[in-house]
């Protein structure tokens, strides 16, 4: 039987590509846990090199699973957001923030072919060489690197920008956190981009906008809207880092676990609001994320 030593060494490295190729936590755990199964059943010695073996393996295991995924996302009710990871604050020492685990660019990855994401993800995050990529995706090693190609230039067209600067973006979720927890809409109007973007995920199980809504004003109303619905003596807004970035999650003593924001920051301003509610997409939240 493999080494579960050499499994988890790279376990986290395993998670986080399956975390970017299906944008589902759930997913994620999935298919390194058939990976982990795969392993156990290899012959020791069989694997010269776990790393390349593994990211090969789980890579396959979610490649298969994202053609069937695109399909259901099709006909999803409303925008589709991945399942956010919620985690503590992270170290304000952390300098700058990956964005390649943000909610808004992984939204952008899911207008990409299977193919394409699979191509962009080893190679431009991972940094996996084109001919182990062809071997996860079918394809020719220069095939894969158009597909790379590909993939890089709609992100780059689509993505939204965003500061990178950890710092900047604390400061303007912290202030975002004061004025919508003081109820103060001209304090939470200059923290917003005047052509800020709201996109909110129900999965038809909830209520939320099924439409992105644009502008400031707009998505005032939603918020003054939603402010409404809670009583501010048991509804909370708390700090949390939503997929690496500073994030908040806001929950309710009566009612538990309401939603999760991760927010992109440019320039000072938000730009895009990413509101996930669709309580199958939170069950992974951990209870102690919550007052």
């Amino acid at each position: 039987m493999a080494e579960l030593a050499a499994f988890e060494e790279q376990r986290g490295r395993l998670w986080g590509i399956a975390y970017r190729l299906t944008g589902s936590v759930m997913d994620a755990d999935d298919a390194v846990q058939e990976a982990w199964l795969r392993w156990q059943a290899l012959p020791d010695g069989a694997a010269d090199n776990p790393r390349a073996y593994l990211t090969t393996v789980v890579s396959r295991i979610c490649y298969d699973r994202l053609g069937s995924a695109r399909a259901r996302r099709e006909t999803y009710p409303g925008p589709w957001l991945p399942e956010p990871v919620v985690t503590d604050p992270g170290p304000e020492e952390r300098a700058t923030l990956d964005e390649s685990v943000g909610l808004a660019l992984l939204a952008v990855l899911e207008r990409l072919t299977p193919a394409e994401r699979t191509a962009f993800v080893l190679h431009d995050v991972f940094g996996v060489p084109f001919p182990q990529i062809a071997e996860v995706v079918g394809r020719s090693p220069q095939a894969v690197r158009q597909l790379a190609s590909r993939a890089r230039g709609r992100v780059r067209d689509q993505a939204p920008h965003r500061s990178a600067d950890r710092a900047e973006h604390r400061r303007v979720v912290d202030a975002f956190l004061t004025a919508a927890a003081g109820g103060d809409l001209a304090a939470l109007a200059r923290v917003l981009d005047p052509d800020v973007v709201w996109h909110s995920d129900g999965g038809g199980r909830v209520t939320a906008a099924r439409v992105p809504v644009a502008g400031a004003e707009r998505v005032l109303r939603l918020l003054a809207g939603i402010a409404r619905q809670y009583d501010p003596e048991t509804a909370s807004l708390l700090p949390r880092d939503v997929n690496g970035a500073p994030g908040v999650v806001f929950a309710d003593r009566s009612r538990g676990l309401v939603g999760v924001f991760a927010l992109t920051v440019h320039e000072g301003r938000i730009t895009r609001v990413d509101l996930v509610v669709n309580p199958d997409k939170l069950r992974h939240v951990a209870p102690r994320f919550l007052p």
